[in-house]
């Protein structure tokens, strides 16, 4: 495939990913439940819904698949996992105001990572698009004053798993991503499950969790693990930042939240961020 094309697919899939992982604020307001069972459920539906994937797009071969796993697809399954944990645990001990200002800093640790484990120097537009949509995630949440270190440390653990998850994907482009992504799912059920209350729940709530799982999960995770592998960590990370201004875009439209003011601009400054570098970057791309 040439070059500027498989660097445009990247940037689809990735956004695609984002948009995707975006929708979770969505779901947690229309389920009532706590995040332990909606995590179980999610892991369930999820994993069947990247079994469908990988089927489909490997036919009666599905299961040599999981068969190729091997050391950095586990590496891979480890730090999605522990990134889901210490996300969950962080909730209960800091804002998730805090969570988000931390979270907003991994484009650069992904382009300290990137530098330090693939040799990728991150280029000037990168550079600049990162700083502007820090700048405008920290416009949107503020720093306040109700974090708790413990929960601002795991807040940042799983970052660095995020992180480290891209330069993984990066290193090993022909990793088997969505195996992988499918047993971290699947992990994360037995993980969850006795965490939370999933038989207390009813008809409509397992159809909402099942959408939940296919979007949320399967869609998101799919989707990254295919466009990651194809930019510079760097880039991955930043336009993963468009979650941050889509979370409550979905939940303003659906449920009348509406935003402040510095929401409005912090989100508007992280989308004209990701985007303007979108199209400085394709300018710097080979025809195809």
């Amino acid at each position: 495939m040439p070059p500027r094309r498989d660097y445009q697919l990247g940037l689809l899939f990735v956004t695609i990913s984002a948009i995707a992982w975006s929708t979770a604020g969505f779901f947690t307001r229309l389920i009532p439940l706590d995040s332990f069972t909606m995590l179980a459920w999610r892991g369930i539906f999820g994993s069947l819904s990247l079994l469908v994937v990988i089927i489909a797009l490997n036919g009666r071969g599905w299961v040599k698949e999981f068969t190729r796993i091997g050391k950095v697809e586990w590496i891979y399954v480890a730090l999605t996992v522990a990134g889901m944990i210490m996300f969950i645990t962080s909730l209960g001990h800091t804002s998730v105001a805090h969570g988000a200002v931390i979270y907003a800093t991994i484009p650069f640790l992904a382009a300290f990572l990137g530098w330090i484990f693939l040799g990728e120097i991150p280029g000037r537009s990168a550079v600049i698009s990162s700083l502007v949509a820090i700048s405008g995630v920290l416009l949107m949440v503020g720093f306040g004053s109700d974090g708790g270190l413990l929960g601002d440390l795991l807040a940042f653990g799983m970052t660095l798993c995020m992180a480290l998850s891209i330069i993984v994907m990066r290193k090993n482009p022909t990793m088997s991503a969505t195996p992988a992504a499918c047993i971290g799912a699947v992990i994360s059920i037995f993980i969850c499950w006795p965490l939370g209350t999933p038989l207390d729940v009813t008809g409509t709530q397992i159809l909402q969790l099942a959408l939940f799982g296919m979007v949320n999960s399967a869609v998101g995770l799919a989707f990254f693990a295919w466009g990651s592998r194809k930019l510079p960590a760097v880039e991955s990370a930043l336009i993963g930042a468009l979650d941050t201004p889509l979370a409550p875009l979905w939940v303003w439209l659906a449920f009348n939240e509406k935003p402040g003011l510095n929401t409005f601009v912090g989100g508007g400054i992280v989308f004209v961020a990701v985007v303007g570098h979108i199209i400085v970057s394709q300018r710097g791309q080979p025809a195809a």
